[in-house]
């Protein structure tokens, strides 16, 4: 069954409006306190607010009908867009449920879109006839200081439990029965002060400029990973899995070459890259992946990485295809679930041990000439919407033979950091 929740405009009583912006501004400064939007890396993307157009939806078909959705709302609104880049007119912000069938999917049309893209700013406006005095421009805010005290919690499992977890994955794939799956864990956060969005979004981004700094619907964080990026029919995704922590000095040129030499992390790392391409290759003309993995290097960790490339066909079925539709058909990949995916899905219901929401799950934007970016939902936390002093953290890694349930828990530790150095100082 499907369960569709929808709140959209009178679009043709709507004025949507688009204008190029004489300077450009610091887009995670514009956010308001509250409701904020965000896709937003080295300073460029897109941040909005306000509630244009709502959708929850959740069921086996809930991508198909989001697609659905956001095709009917964009071609019933008329907007004035003379920068006609990606991203510029009406955009949908959008936060997948890591299973769209169980979990719930959000889609959120602000009223307010400000956007960068090679040095080019612009602001689109979508004036309501409930709300019909033109949006103001948007004025720079400071994040509220730091928190004050941080209390963590276990999650769903304590360590002792989830390296079980680990332990008994790892005995499953040796029988044979799969050959990697993803398991993750939450770790639960208190703070003294209601958690200021803002702030955690702007220490994100200093520290990892290479990632995208997403929010959605009060799921903040930062990714490295692209699940997909449709411009025009030119298609892309940077696929990672293995993964090692930084050290310092020569320590870290060690784990590094470490890293790319590991046996088990490549074999992780080829997977995940087969897994997206199998998924892709109906849907295009050209797909390319390179041979071997390359290193990218964060602040707390490494991983490896392989950018895939492809062009999407033009007939038939696959070229009818929307960015939804081919985000349906490559998630979940071997990066966040395992292989087959079917079997690892499973597992992870088995062993887990909690419900993932939309952690793990497509996150990203499209606009209304079918452009979009999609990242997935990773080094993430979840705002609580009854506590506005706690949230939910997530961190997960993959599971293959000869995985170490220790190593797997410290690796889980380094990628938590991501989020608690934004939370602390």
């Amino acid at each position: 069954m499907t369960t569709v929740a929808v709140t959209s405009p009178d679009a043709a009583a709507s004025a949507v409006t688009t204008v190029e912006l004489p300077d450009t501004p610091d887009l995670l400064r514009l956010l308001p306190a509250a409701g904020g939007l965000s896709w937003v890396r080295r300073g460029e993307g897109l941040v909005g607010w306000g509630e244009a157009a709502r959708l929850e939806v959740t069921g086996p078909r809930a991508l198909a009908e989001a697609a659905a959705w956001w095709a009917e709302l964009s071609a019933e609104l008329a907007a004035d867009d003379p920068v006609a880049v990606p991203g510029s007119g009406p955009v949908a912000f959008a936060g997948v449920a890591f299973d769209p069938a169980a979990g719930t999917s959000v889609f959120v049309v602000p009223e307010v879109v400000v956007g960068r893209r090679d040095g080019v700013a612009w602001m689109t406006t979508i004036a309501l006839p409930t709300h019909p005095d033109p949006a103001p421009r948007p004025a720079r805010t400071d994040p509220a200081p730091a928190p004050g005290r941080l209390r963590y919690a276990d999650g769903a499992l304590d360590p002792v439990s989830w390296c079980a977890a680990v332990a008994a994955a790892v005995r499953r794939i040796g029988e044979g029965e799969l050959a990697k799956v993803v398991l993750a864990r939450d770790l639960l956060v208190t703070a003294d002060v209601p958690l200021d969005p803002r702030r955690l979004l702007d220490r994100l981004a200093t520290r990892f400029p290479d990632c995208w700094t997403f929010a959605v619907d009060g799921l903040l964080g930062a990714t490295p990973e692209l699940l997909l990026r449709r411009t025009g029919r030119e298609l892309s995704s940077r696929v990672l899995a293995g993964t090692a922590p930084r050290g310092a000095g020569a320590d870290d040129e060690r784990l590094a070459a470490a890293l790319l030499g590991s046996a088990k992390d490549r074999a992780e790392h080829a997977l995940a890259v087969d897994s997206l391409v199998e998924a892709l290759a109906p849907f295009c003309s050209e797909l390319t992946a390179p041979e071997g993995p390359e290193l990218l290097t964060l602040a707390n960790v490494r991983h490896l990485a392989t950018d895939v490339t492809g062009t999407q066909a033009r007939t038939g079925a696959a070229g009818r295809a929307s960015l939804l539709d081919l985000v349906a058909a490559v998630h979940p990949t071997a990066a966040v679930c395992g292989t087959p995916p079917d079997r690892a899905a499973a597992l992870i219901g088995e062993l887990e041990g909690m419900d993932r929401g939309r952690y793990a799950g497509p996150v990203g934007w499209l606009d209304t000439r079918g452009d979009g970016e999609f990242g997935l939902a990773l080094r993430c936390a979840q705002l609580s919407p009854d506590d506005p002093a706690s949230a939910r953290l997530f961190a997960g890694c993959g599971i293959v033979a000869g995985s170490d349930p220790a190593a797997e828990l410290a690796e889980t530790q380094s990628k938590f950091a991501a989020f608690q150095a934004a939370l602390e100082g």
